[in-house]
């Protein structure tokens, strides 16, 4: 990965302009606009599907490969979900702002914080809760459903502390399928990154395996993929792929998954 020069940039407005770049004519891509999202506000949490969840169901967004959920949570201070049961998932959660607090019956209590990723793997059967720590102010989170390539397994809990300078311009692994690397790992051959790009950076990402998609989800600003401007919010899977290339019009944050289809 070729990075270029650090660039000092402070965020201003927003720009709608996007960069063209030449593409592989065989990669297939499909957009997924913020706004086309699933969507439910029940007041104690405000939540958006990316695919098929809970009362929202989309024929034609039931999952990219084994990516089977993707979902934007806003819970209000002291809410939170109670005790309820998952089997045979690998389950991501990320959090972006605010504290979580977990517990299960594996006997884990754990507080999750902005730059913490936690990994359960249902396997069996897990059952657990999650509720803001703090009373007065939001969490909001990303959690991803990730179907596991060996069913019944032992269930298991991770979490990991991830600096954010790490991630300057750069792909930070957060996730993988190998135990002894220096991030989660899950039981699926899927690879999850989180980039913090300044103005005008551009950064180039190979797949990890042949028949493996790419799923890019815009946590905030913009950034253009494919001859494709995404927003805040906004996400593109990418199939038929070898290499990508990524350039942030301004200041962004992004999440990639590198996953089987």
């Amino acid at each position: 990965m070729a990075l270029p020069p650090k660039t000092d940039f402070i965020d201003g407005v927003r720009t709608n302009t996007c960069r063209t770049k030449k593409i592989n004519p065989n990669m297939h891509s499909t957009i997924y606009k913020a706004d086309s999202r699933g969507h439910a506000d029940h007041g104690w949490l405000n939540t958006y599907y990316s695919f098929s969840f809970a009362d929202y169901y989309n024929p034609d967004r039931m999952r990219f490969g084994a990516l089977r959920v993707l979902n934007d949570d806003t819970v209000q201070g002291g809410m939170g979900f109670g005790m309820h049961p998952h089997d045979n998932m690998e389950i991501i959660t990320i959090l972006l702002k605010g504290a979580l607090e977990h517990k299960d019956n594996m006997g884990y209590t754990e507080i999750i914080q902005e730059n913490d990723v936690q990994v359960m793997s249902a396997g069996t059967g897990i059952v657990h809760s999650e509720q803001n720590k703090n009373q007065h102010q939001p969490v909001s989170l990303l959690q991803l459903w990730i179907l596991p390539n060996q069913h019944n397994v032992q269930p298991r809990y991770g979490q990991q502390t991830f600096n954010p300078l790490h991630r300057k311009n750069r792909l930070q692994q957060i996730v993988g399928p190998y135990i002894n690397d220096n991030n989660l790992w899950i039981h699926q051959n899927a690879w999850l990154y989180l980039g913090s790009l300044s103005k005008d950076c551009t950064i180039d990402y190979a797949t990890k395996r042949k028949h493996n998609g790419v799923y890019v989800f815009v946590i905030d600003g913009d950034i253009t993929i494919n001859n494709e401007c995404l927003h805040i919010r906004d996400a593109i899977g990418i199939r038929d792929v070898e290499n990508i290339s990524i350039t942030a019009n301004n200041n962004a944050e992004l999440l990639l998954i590198d996953i089987p289809l």
